[in-house]
């Protein structure tokens, strides 16, 4: 199947109209070793990182911190732009960006929980949800269903990484807005997936009279 014009919009992915690549629907080869999963790896490979450097400190704020976050944020743009530049879609990486940017937010809450740069009851709403999410992509998986994100949960992408970062550098105020903003667009876009999940899996009705 030949592929679209690479345009600034579909290299950016504002444009993600047309069907998925064919080479990370289920069924096809893993393909782990592609640019775009080495990036996934490295980002993997960080979050414990983040961790350590994070819950080690005195209050969970600092350059350090903030800069591993940010690196393993931004590094889920720099494995899209580097498979679509590229063409190295694998059934792997479509797999592992979802589980590291879930692992990320997780991480993320743990820190923000432990030195309360958050709002812990959001904390706790924010740490459900991605759980849940985790789960639900799994059992889709074993009915032979994709979760495929939703424009919400795109969107939701952005004022959560940033809220956790914010509180990462001690901008309170901000951090707060856009937790509750984020998590807005989360809830909507896990109440999307659970709605679309059910629909996939639902018999198929009788055609007998």
């Amino acid at each position: 199947m030949a592929r679209r014009p690479l345009t600034f919009r579909r290299l950016s992915g504002l444009d993600r109209s047309g069907p998925p690549p064919p080479e990370t629907q289920a069924g096809a080869p893993l393909r782990p070793w592609t640019v775009p999963n080495a990036i996934g790896f490295a980002r993997l490979a960080l979050i414990p990182v983040f961790l350590a450097v994070a819950l080690s400190s005195d209050d969970g704020t600092g350059a350090w911190p903030a800069i591993l976050f940010a690196v393993v944020a931004w590094g889920d743009y720099a494995d899209g732009i580097a498979a679509r530049v590229t063409g190295q879609y694998s059934r792997l990486g479509a797999l592992l960006d979802p589980v590291v940017d879930r692992l990320l937010v997780i991480a993320g809450v743990v820190v923000c929980w432990d030195h309360e740069l958050l709002p812990r009851w959001a904390l706790a709403v924010l740490a459900a949800r991605e759980v849940t999410v985790i789960v639900l992509a799994r059992l889709g998986m074993r009915r032979g269903v994709d979760l495929r994100i939703n424009w919400p949960g795109r969107l939701a992408v952005w004022p959560l990484m940033s809220a956790i970062f914010f509180a990462l550098v001690e901008l309170e105020t901000t951090a707060e807005v856009l937790l509750y903003a984020g998590l807005a667009l989360a809830l909507v876009a896990t109440a999307l997936y659970v709605r679309d999940g059910l629909r996939k899996t639902a018999p198929a009705p009788s055609t007998k009279d």
